[in-house]
């Protein structure tokens, strides 16, 4: 607080100045929510297919692709991407607009999928 007084003949004028700092500390940033984007497994889309797809719209490596098609092929689930909620549902309604997987002749449409919360890691 600063306080300023003029000299006898004029008036007395006080001024009051206050500075107010709002500081986050570490605590209190809070990071948003993270989210899995989950492929689930049906027997209609091949490993090409979704090796394809992961590259395309996760931009993953046919490596990673083909980690992710044998995960799904084996426990029925695969985890492609975990971030943000409106970023997993965005990767979760692209898988389902990629379509049917043209070297099978059973698939009739695109594959599931759908998002989760990542569990607390605390």
């Amino acid at each position: 607080m600063r306080r300023t007084t003029l000299p006898e003949q004029h008036s007395t004028t006080t001024v009051v100045s206050t500075t107010t700092r709002e500081r986050k500390t570490d605590h209190q940033r809070k990071r948003q929510p993270r989210y899995h984007v989950i492929l689930w497994n049906d027997d209609d889309h091949t490993y090409q297919y979704v090796i394809q797809m992961m590259r395309r719209l996760f931009g993953h490596s046919a490596g990673q692709g083909f980690q992710i098609a044998s995960v799904v092929d084996t426990r029925g689930r695969a985890i492609c991407l975990t971030t943000t909620r409106e970023h997993a549902e965005l990767k979760r309604d692209q898988i389902h607009a990629f379509g049917s997987d043209p070297l099978s002749a059973e698939c009739r449409g695109s594959m599931s999928a759908s998002i989760e919360p990542e569990p607390d890691s605390d």
